[in-house]
């Protein structure tokens, strides 16, 4: 499994980096564009669809990206998206995550659907815009949700159960404690200023997210990184939940070691949206 692992992430790394630094944002873009259609296939197949319809669902997605595309909106500014998609996470999150399992088989599969194709539309979208905004923007908002993890992965195992007895959900993730979520958060507030620092060393052209919310003062600082840190929580949660429902480990084998697409970008489909929110708010 290791060895997989290792191999998948090596081989996705190849890919995604001369992507990611090449001077057009075009490459990434397209890339991603087909990575989150994958994860549309995998939304249809986890919510009942057959093979047939969740392959038309990644189909659909893909077209609808490359529409937006064609259409310029990857340089307009999206602030009603951004708030939009930012509240829908946020009140839905809260619902879906008191009611628990159960509650999603309740929801109507074509309303599922519909919402599944919408969230992921709108983490390409601004997992693009952030690429044509400037690199170093765009790696500032995705290290986030890594070191995030990696933190509260740590302070998990270090300290869960320690200072809390209740788990964090544990109908949705066992294995989660409010101990690695605030070690997550910690780690998330060490990286931001961290990366203060080295855009004040190197003076990038663009600003990262920290930056920018620095400029309005420390406590946007904080208050951002901290909402970027639980929406993280919440989008890996979200993700947990509708694989319980629909009875699965992974969302698909599409990476070999690591399961599929949606399980590696869960916990980026709300805090990319939030982190172009948080920019359009944040600067004239």
């Amino acid at each position: 499994m290791l060895k997989q692992r290792v191999i998948t992430a090596i081989a996705l790394l190849l890919i995604l980096l001369p992507a990611l630094f090449y001077e057009s944002p075009a490459p990434f873009c397209a890339l991603t564009l087909v990575l989150i259609s994958a994860g549309a296939w995998e939304w249809g197949r986890l919510n009942g669809c057959g093979s047939k319809a969740s392959l038309g669902l990644g189909v659909l997605l893909a077209i609808a990206g490359g529409a937006t595309w064609a259409g310029g909106l990857l340089s307009m500014n999206l602030s009603w998206v951004w708030i939009v998609t930012t509240g829908c996470w946020v009140l839905g999150s809260i619902w879906l995550l008191r009611q628990g399992v159960p509650a999603w088989s309740t929801i109507p599969r074509w309303l599922r659907l519909l919402g599944g194709f919408l969230m992921l539309w709108c983490a390409w979208l601004g997992v693009a815009q952030a690429r044509v905004i400037g690199i170093n923007f765009l790696l500032s908002s995705l290290v986030l949700v890594w070191v995030a993890d990696i933190f509260a992965y740590f302070s998990g195992r270090a300290f869960g159960g320690r200072f809390t007895r209740s788990k964090l959900a544990p109908s949705i993730s066992p294995g989660k404690s409010w101990e690695g979520v605030w070690g997550g958060m910690a780690g998330v507030m060490v990286l931001a200023l961290g990366w203060l620092q080295i855009d004040k060393v190197w003076q990038l052209a663009v600003p990262s997210l920290y930056t920018q919310l620095a400029m309005n003062g420390f406590w946007v600082l904080g208050l951002g990184a901290l909402m970027m840190a639980v929406m993280s929580v919440v989008g890996d949660l979200f993700e947990s939940l509708i694989k319980r429902s629909a009875g699965v480990k992974d969302s698909s084998g599409l990476l070999p070691g690591h399961g599929g697409v949606l399980d590696r970008v869960d916990a980026l489909l709300p805090t990319l949206p939030l982190a172009m929110l948080l920019h359009s708010l944040v600067l004239p």
